[in-house]
């Protein structure tokens, strides 16, 4: 039953959240943690069912919007060369290693390049949340790993668009990157023009909490407009969460939605993603897994770390962006159902993918905690 679920998943999602705080990780971690032993892997107290995955999608495009609302711009506007720089080699890293490992592992040279793009792609959502508890959101280290994610998902979903029509799928470059121009165009002309007027009309309405019913009404059609033209819908939210950043309803819009996300939906997102977990069969392909995963985390850290060096940025701080980068999260496992619904992957290789992605959700926080607290205790000593 939904209702128990959710009141299973939001009492031992605060107290493994609390857990892990108490242990030096962020709460993060003790969340995806517990959702492993609430799901079907160990206790089957919670199942994955399609409501749930709903609730989850609230929960991620609330966090994201939530991302949109803190950002500083000027900060933002300062790292968009690390941010390129991040994104690209971020990606370059990833998808030749990838394409290599394919190769090793004897799949075809379509299939190595898909590897290779499955490992480029990157989630930031769960290190969002990281940040946030570091209160390192608004550094530049933070609007670096967000202005990156950004491009890193429209490069991605470019070169899959790419491979699919090389692979014989209906998918036309063209019409892909039409779409993308068109969503981002729109975005910015309704994110400048038409969001803080929407916001002034509604304030004034008679009933109770328009101006953050308003708001949820951008963040939600920000989000599906940017999935219907085959972008993330978590960057659709994190730009209506910019636009609403510029108006005079920042301060309340950010106060409520936090409340009303950290409550129910964010706690759902991150302990869904351990519930979705499932270990069967994968102990045949044990080693696969260790070393995709060390793969995966190893060439996203260091790529875009890279990335962000040849940006400016010191070698702590570089490794720090690329922890941030490191978890590959729904992104990658929207390209892995893509995979395994082409022929691209098989069942076996899907299972194991949908493995190392978690494995790269899991390493994320704690990594993310090490290098910026070494930064930290290095910056009191200078």
């Amino acid at each position: 039953m939904l209702i128990l679920e959710l009141a299973v998943i939001l009492f031992a999602s605060k107290i493994a959240g609390d857990i892990s705080v108490r242990l030096g990780q962020p709460s993060v971690l003790g969340k995806l943690l517990i959702g492993i032993v609430l799901g079907p892997a160990v206790l089957g107290i919670v199942n994955d069912t399609d409501i749930l995955k709903e609730i989850s999608q609230i929960g991620v495009i609330l966090l994201m919007f939530i991302a949109g609302l803190e950002t500083d711009m000027d900060e933002f506007k300062k790292s968009g060369k690390a941010a390129a720089f991040v994104g690209v080699l971020g990606i370059i890293v990833p998808l030749s290693m990838g394409y290599l490992a394919g190769l090793v592992m004897e799949l075809s040279a379509i299939q190595a390049v898909f590897l290779g793009l499955l490992l480029s792609a990157t989630s930031v959502s769960i290190s969002v949340q990281a940040l946030k508890e570091m209160n390192k959101l608004k550094s530049k280290e933070g609007s670096a790993i967000l202005g990156a994610a950004v491009i890193d998902d429209i490069l991605v979903i470019i070169a899959l668009a790419f491979l699919m029509s090389m692979a014989g799928e209906d998918v036309h470059l063209g019409t892909v990157i039409i779409k993308k121009v068109i969503f981002f165009a729109v975005a910015i002309l309704l994110a400048w023009k038409v969001v803080p007027i929407m916001l002034r009309k509604f304030a004034p309405l008679r009933v109770t909490e328009t101006v953050i019913s308003a708001a949820l009404i951008v963040c939600f059609s920000f989000a599906y407009l940017a999935e219907f033209t085959g972008v993330a819908a978590i960057i659709g939210a994190y730009i209506a969460g910019v636009a609403i950043s510029f108006t005079d309803y920042k301060h309340e819009v950010f106060e409520k939605i936090e409340t009303i996300s950290y409550s129910i939906f964010v706690p759902v997102f991150f302990t869904s993603i351990g519930v979705a977990v499932k270990f069967s069969g994968v102990g045949q392909y044990i080693w696969v897994i260790v070393a995709l995963s060390i793969l995966a985390i190893l060439t996203k850290l260091f790529g875009a770390a890279l990335g962000a060096k040849l940006a400016g940025f010191n070698w702590r701080s570089s490794l720090g962006v690329g922890a941030g980068m490191v978890s590959r999260g729904e992104v990658a496992l929207i390209i892995a159902g893509i995979g395994l619904e082409t022929k691209l992957l098989s069942n076996e290789l899907f299972t194991v993918l949908v493995v190392v992605v978690l494995v790269t959700t899991i390493v994320t926080p704690p990594l993310m905690k090490v290098i910026f607290k070494d930064q930290q205790m290095e910056e009191k000593v200078a």
